[in-house]
């Protein structure tokens, strides 16, 4: 592997080449999956989640958002369509020379069972890093985080980490994120034990693997994506550890 380098401003140089706008759409199968403790007569999981994501790079440093909707079938407990709606956006700024960059982000949604989700808003520090061909980078960002309706607790923290992996003459492309945060979250216990006041940390990773079809010969011009992702959570949805594949397209503009 190619030595790391530690300037964020080459990094954010490389990216501006890179088409960083997209759409995905994800068939899951978490449902399907967890036939009871998940799935209840209360909250479903979506079958069908699009994600539009844009990375937008400056002189300053860059901005970064996306938006989630999650969809559902028809039956008893809802009447389909968009179950609910999830968006971060975040803003970088350089620190000089350095590889630091100021990071500020907010995180808010809302869905069909629970209304509003509780607003957070975030600001740290992140920690960037490429390769010298730039087929590899690599960041991590550590965050004060508040949740003003927490009822337990306002002030908390997370940390997130997000990769990007280019291979096999950039056909393939592995990319994703982890976040771990402190967040209370009191309707979550064990099954059949409701004592205490819910989960307190809640980990999240989405890795992603993609196959570039503008790779093949003859397809140069067509920007479309095949592949998979899968959430794995702890404390995200429900109580626990649960896996949830999806097969999904994505078209980067």
């Amino acid at each position: 592997m190619k030595k790391l380098l530690l300037a964020a401003t080459s990094l954010f140089i490389a990216i501006v080449s890179v088409p960083a706008q997209n759409i995905q759409f994800h068939y899951d199968f978490g449902s399907a999956l967890y036939h009871s403790g998940y799935k209840s007569e209360r909250y479903t999981r979506p079958n069908i989640t699009t994600t539009v994501e844009m990375f937008k790079p400056d002189k300053w440093g860059n901005t970064f958002f996306f938006v989630d909707m999650n969809y559902g079938n028809i039956s008893a407990a809802h009447d389909g369509g968009v179950l609910g709606a999830y968006w971060e956006i975040s803003r970088e700024l350089k620190l000089g020379d350095s590889p630091l960059l100021a990071h500020v982000e907010y995180n808010g949604g809302m869905d069909h069972y629970s209304g509003s989700y509780d607003d957070a808003w975030l600001g740290g520090l992140t920690y960037a890093m490429a390769s010298q061909d730039f087929s590899k980078t690599l960041s991590f960002t550590a965050m004060y985080k508040a949740i003003p309706r927490n009822a337990k607790c306002v002030h908390n923290f997370q940390f997130t980490t997000v990769w990007n992996l280019m291979f096999c003459h950039n056909r393939f492309k592995f990319d994703g994120f982890l976040d771990f945060w402190k967040e209370n979250r009191p309707w979550q216990h064990p099954k059949n034990d409701l004592s205490g006041d819910g989960t307190d940390y809640i980990l999240l990773t989405e890795p992603q693997i993609w196959y570039n079809l503008n790779t093949v010969k003859g397809m140069e011009d067509v920007n479309l994506s095949v592949g998979s992702e899968i959430e794995i959570s702890n404390n995200f949805c429900g109580y626990g550890t649960y896996v949830n594949p999806t097969l999904a397209v994505k078209w980067t503009f």
